[in-house]
């Protein structure tokens, strides 16, 4: 098995030969081989023997923790890729400033036309005006991404299409059980955001693991500028994945009635302020249970394993590896072996 996922709260995890024990309060909830292990998720508050962490360590296997909510918290982090000249690339080219423009105007018109085109094959599906409103003015935002010659300007322009995109996102949503009234997170105050806030940080550490597999710097990227602790280029670089992916995710789950609001948690930590209980509840941060997350892990995983078309090689391939050649073919991009970078665009 490539990849673990660990979301029993309160669970550790030893080692016995080749196998991963889970246990709790004693007893062993499931064994699972090691052998072929890529990466482990650990998902709320699970403890490692140094058996464990001796055999992740050896085996060089990724291994992320994340809050309850899905929120990152740390990655066990090995020595660096041995392939110091590509960074230096990273870092000579995007210290430049019109090729760090260039970059981000390829990212950002990436993300905004596959927006648009979610958006419009759910406006035909729906026979929905506002939606398809929606699809063209991001369209019309896409087309005029060429234009802009300023970073600053260019960051406005896909803050506006998020906005116009998130706008109606709630005419997306098929279920009278839940509900959207706009983007929010730290924390996530509802569940479709509890779910989209989740699959987007699950997708960023996909993105970043595949950067670091290819040797690029995972911290240095241009659309989003570089700040203490954020890894800017994997921020860059997820933006191509989160609509077609993660929103096309949350969506089934809701629309197919996979999930129901009694799936989740209010947490009772209290804002600031607050006028009533009824804002109060509004106001409480919001998380999956644990069987919900169980099954959400899981339908992300069956998704990152579909198959998918790549076009520059026209070979199947699946969702997870989609992501590690295109950050092969950035960094190619970035070394100059190629001309330029085209982000995955989502046929519809």
């Amino acid at each position: 098995m490539e990849s673990i996922y660990v979301l029993e709260p309160g669970a550790y995890l030893r080692r016995e030969g080749e196998c991963l024990k889970i246990m709790k309060n004693g007893e062993l909830v499931q064994e699972i081989p090691m052998e072929g292990l890529r990466k482990l998720t650990l998902i709320g508050y699970v403890s490692l023997t140094g058996g464990v962490l001796d055999y992740l360590i050896q085996q060089r296997v990724e291994t992320i923790f994340m809050t309850p909510t899905g929120r990152f918290r740390a990655r066990l982090a090995l020595d660096e890729h041995r392939h110091v000249a590509l960074r230096q690339a990273q870092y000579v080219r995007l210290a430049e400033e019109d090729f760090a423009l260039q970059t981000a105007a390829i990212i950002v018109k990436g993300k905004l036309k596959n927006m648009a085109r979610f958006l419009l094959l759910r406006a035909r599906h729906y026979d929905d005006a506002e939606l398809r409103l929606g699809a063209v003015r991001i369209k019309s935002m896409a087309d005029a991404v060429d234009s802009v010659k300023d970073i600053k300007k260019l960051r406005g322009l896909e803050g506006n299409g998020t906005r116009i995109y998130f706008d109606v996102f709630h005419r997306l949503i098929r279920n009278p059980q839940f509900e959207f009234h706009g983007r929010n997170r730290r924390p996530p105050l509802d569940p479709v955001n509890a779910m989209l806030s989740f699959v987007y940080t699950m997708l960023t550490n996909e993105t970043l693991s595949a950067i670091k597999a290819c040797g690029l710097d995972p911290y240095l990227g241009s659309l989003h500028a570089v700040d203490y602790g954020r890894p800017s280029l994997a921020c860059d670089l997820v933006e191509e994945y989160r609509s077609f992916l993660g929103d096309r995710l949350v969506l089934s789950l809701v629309n197919r009635r996979e999930v129901s609001p009694e799936d989740f948690v209010y947490r009772k930590t209290a804002p600031a302020n607050f006028v009533d209980e009824e804002e109060l509840k509004k106001k409480r941060p919001v998380e999956m249970k644990p069987a919900i997350s169980r099954a959400f892990v899981a339908s992300y995983e069956e998704m990152m394993n579909r198959s998918v078309t790549y076009p520059p090689s026209g070979k199947k391939t699946t969702y997870r590896l989609l992501l590690l050649h295109q950050a092969r073919a950035f960094a190619a991009y970035l070394s100059g072996k190629s001309e330029g970078y085209s982000p995955f665009l989502w046929e519809v």
